[in-house]
């Protein structure tokens, strides 16, 4: 009697736990990159990124905190053990996978420059030449813009607001980052108003990669294959069109 008891305890316990969580994971987020992530009014970390972050963790049927973390130090913690995975728009990049593992893509967009209306600068030699250039430091435009524009002042900051601050107060003459996010996060805004995209879209793979992915650490390869399944799902089900038409009026896949 007392083992049949005994089994029937550890059945019970075995169901009960499996129904409230698979497993419990930390999320490493920005928060200072709209629409991606943002911090709301209430202190809460909000976007694209945070959706779609949820998302997977539903679909592996895991609970999930947001960690937000400073760009800069977003790789050292993932490696020092503060969160299990990083999603926060960061381009899987052969130089960042010599650090970090990567599930598949869960969205691709081009960088862009920005300028004020009205201004005429070109994308030239000549056009550059001089010209100050705010972009957001360690970021796949950072090694872009150093390696394919010399001849431009480069301004590095810790986060786009703070090049947003900078070229709307006429700090800077232009920014080069994310199309989307710029296009979302300032020239929509009533901040951004006076300004406008301009010139090619930059994709190369060289510097920008393949797309945004949720960077692991090496050793976690079941759970880069988890995130990688969990992306390919949310996209066959609808969960993904569904986030991604909060904010865009296209499939940034």
């Amino acid at each position: 009697m007392k083992k049949i008891l005994i089994t029937a305890v550890a059945a019970a316990m075995t169901f009960t736990a499996g129904s409230v969580s698979a497993e419990d994971l930390r999320i490493g987020v920005e928060g200072a990159y709209p629409p991606f992530s943002s911090i709301d009014t209430n202190g809460n970390v909000v976007g694209f990124d945070i959706e779609i972050a949820n998302a997977l963790c539903e679909e592996m049927k895991a609970n999930c905190t947001m960690v937000v973390q400073d760009w800069d130090g977003i790789i050292p913690g993932l490696e020092a053990k503060k969160y299990h995975a990083i999603i926060a728009s960061m381009s899987i990049t052969d130089e960042r996978k010599k650090k970090v593992d990567f599930s598949e893509k869960y969205y691709n967009s081009p960088a862009r420059f920005l300028r004020k209306k009205g201004s005429g600068i070109e994308i030239t030699a000549e056009g550059m030449k001089g010209k100050s250039v705010g972009v957001q430091r360690g970021t796949i435009h950072d090694v872009f813009l150093t390696a394919e524009f010399p001849e431009a002042e480069i301004k590095r900051y810790g986060t786009q607001d703070e090049a947003y601050l900078d070229v709307a107060a006429g700090r800077v003459d232009l920014l080069i980052a994310d199309s989307i996010a710029m296009d979302d996060g300032f020239v929509k805004t009533p901040a951004g108003k006076d300004f406008e995209l301009f010139g090619p879209s930059y994709n190369e793979p060289k510097y920008f990669g393949v797309g945004a992915g949720i960077a692991v650490r090496k050793t976690d390869t079941d759970l880069r294959d988890r995130f990688s399944a969990a992306i390919k799902a949310i996209r066959a089900n609808g969960v993904y069109k569904t986030i991604n038409d909060k904010y865009f009026d296209v499939d940034i896949y």
